[in-house]
């Protein structure tokens, strides 16, 4: 059986009022928690940082995470979290690379819900989309001569169709309609 990474969502709405009201466009969900399952039990642990679950993820393949990988955690313990529709669930794909150091990897649930969008946040602060952007960055920024431009991946997450909230599948074109889930907003 296949193991999997996962990350649930939530809405991310950190704006001022002033901008708020500027963007009618809604709320931005991105991820809220990020989980990993166990190989032996099957149970989901929530990892602490998005640094320790890249570090899962990109070597999950050659070192599946076990429960005991988490100080004072066995499979004995009770999951740390149930995936099911509280929340809106998305699975990651195994062996994306860790992160460069001083770089953000941020991924955005689209607001129909159909995927998520990854993009790149450099030392600068600038918003890299694509792997064009990242190397005229590094080729403009030779202090990052040491970063590959193998180390982005703009894979996106599987979102989890059965755990999108029904106000999220009643989205239509325009974008009318749109609801925020109090499902989302719950903390786990």
């Amino acid at each position: 059986m296949k193991r999997e990474r996962g990350m649930a969502t939530k809405d991310d709405n950190s704006e001022s009022p002033k901008t708020a009201s500027k963007n009618s466009r809604g709320a931005v969900w991105s991820i809220d928690t990020y989980a990993a399952q166990c190989e032996t039990c099957l149970k989901w642990r929530v990892i602490a940082t998005q640094e320790e679950y890249e570090e899962i993820r990109s070597k999950i393949l050659e070192n599946p995470f076990v429960c005991d990988r988490k100080p004072g955690v066995t499979c004995k313990d009770a999951a740390d979290i149930d995936c099911n529709a509280t929340r809106t669930w998305v699975i990651d794909r195994p062996g994306i690379p860790k992160t460069p150091k001083g770089f953000k990897r941020s991924l955005v649930l689209r607001r129909d819900f159909s995927k998520m969008d990854a993009y790149y946040i450099t030392p600068t602060g600038k918003k890299l989309r694509t792997k064009n952007e990242i190397a005229a960055f590094l080729e403009a920024n030779p202090k990052y001569k040491d970063v590959s431009i193998e180390d982005f991946n703009f894979t996106s997450p599987k979102v989890m169709e059965d755990t999108i909230p029904e106000d999220g599948k009643k989205v239509n074109a325009s974008g009318s309609g749109y609801r925020k889930s109090k499902a989302l907003n719950d903390a786990a």
